[in-house]
C-alpha cells in the first residue's frame, strides 16, 4: 500500500507539472531580444510593440509567398534564424512566430493558447500580404500548424512539417509509459484528424535517428495524410541534427513541391 501511495503521488505530481515537462521556453527582456535580433539582422513583427514574431530587416521584393514558421518546444523564435536564411534566398518572406510565454512575450504556453495565438498571427499575416501563405511547423510546431489548419479561419496553400508526429499523447506514452502519459496528458495535439481535410500539398521531413519523435509517429501521420504529400528522410540525422544549412538542396525541393 505504501508503494502504491508513492506511485499515485508521483502520478499526481507529473499531472500537475506536465506543462513544465513539455514546454521549455527561453525568456528574455524586450531590450535583450532587440539586441539579439539586431545581431541577426532581424526585427520584431509586426513593427509595433506586440512582438508576435520576427522577420528579416531586408525586404523581399516580389515575394513568392509568406512562410509562417512555428518552432519546437524549446528555446525561442530568434534561435531559428536559419529558416529566414534558407527560405528568403528562395524568394519567400519568412516570419518566425513566437509563442505566448516564450522570448519577450507574456502568457503561458498550452495547446489552446498556442493554437489560438497562431490563428491570430496567421490571420494578421494574411491580411497584411497578398501572396500565398505557407505554414511551417517544427516538431511541436507541427501541432500548432495542424490546429490552425483545422480551424478553417486561414487560407493556407501548403505545409512544411519538420519532424512532426501523429499525436502528442502517443509520443508522451513512448517516453513516459511508466507515468500513464497517454491518459494524463492535457495538451494532446492530435494532428491526424486536424489535417485530414487539408487539400494542399504537404512536405514532411523525417530524422531517421530521431530520439524525441519516434519515426513510427512521424510515419503514422504521413500515412494518414490524404493530401498530396512527399517525404524527405535523413537517415543519419537526430531530432536536433537535421541538415538545416541554408544551402541544402532539399529546402528548394520541398518549397517547390508545396508551391505547385
Amino acid at each position: 500500500m505504501s508503494l502504491l501511495l508513492i506511485y499515485l503521488l508521483i502520478l499526481l505530481a507529473a499531472f500537475l507539472l506536465q506543462r513544465k515537462m513539455m514546454y521549455f521556453p527561453a525568456r528574455f527582456t524586450p531590450a535583450q531580444q532587440d539586441q539579439w535580433l539586431n545581431d541577426l539582422n532581424l526585427r520584431p513583427w509586426p513593427s509595433g510593440g506586440e512582438r508576435r514574431g520576427m522577420v528579416s530587416r531586408l525586404a523581399v521584393e516580389n515575394a513568392k509567398g509568406t512562410v509562417l514558421v512555428f518552432h519546437g518546444n524549446a528555446g525561442a523564435a530568434l534561435h531559428r534564424a536559419y529558416y529566414v536564411e534558407a527560405l528568403q534566398r528562395l524568394g519567400y518572406r519568412v516570419i518566425i512566430a513566437e509563442y505566448p510565454g516564450y522570448g519577450a512575450r507574456e502568457g503561458s504556453p498550452s495547446e489552446a493558447a498556442l493554437i489560438e495565438d497562431g490563428i491570430t498571427t496567421a490571420k494578421r499575416i494574411s491580411a497584411a500580404y497578398r501572396e500565398p501563405l505557407f505554414l511551417c511547423g517544427e516538431s511541436l510546431g507541427s501541432g500548432v500548424v495542424a490546429g490552425i489548419v483545422a480551424s478553417g479561419q486561414v487560407q493556407v496553400k501548403g505545409l512544411l512539417l519538420i519532424t512532426p508526429f501523429d499525436a502528442m499523447a502517443k509520443v508522451a506514452q513512448h517516453h513516459y509509459w511508466f507515468l500513464l502519459a497517454r491518459w494524463l496528458i492535457l495538451d494532446k495535439f492530435d494532428n491526424v484528424p486536424r489535417l485530414r481535410d487539408f487539400k494542399g500539398p504537404i512536405a514532411v521531413i523525417l530524422a531517421g535517428r530521431d530520439e524525441v519523435i519516434p519515426n513510427r509517429n512521424t510515419l503514422a501521420l504521413f500515412d494518414a495524410l490524404p493530401a498530396r504529400k512527399k517525404l524527405w528522410r535523413f537517415d543519419d540525422a537526430g531530432h536536433n541534427s537535421l541538415p538545416l544549412e541554408p544551402w541544402r538542396p532539399w529546402w528548394q525541393e520541398a518549397m517547390q513541391f508545396i508551391a505547385q
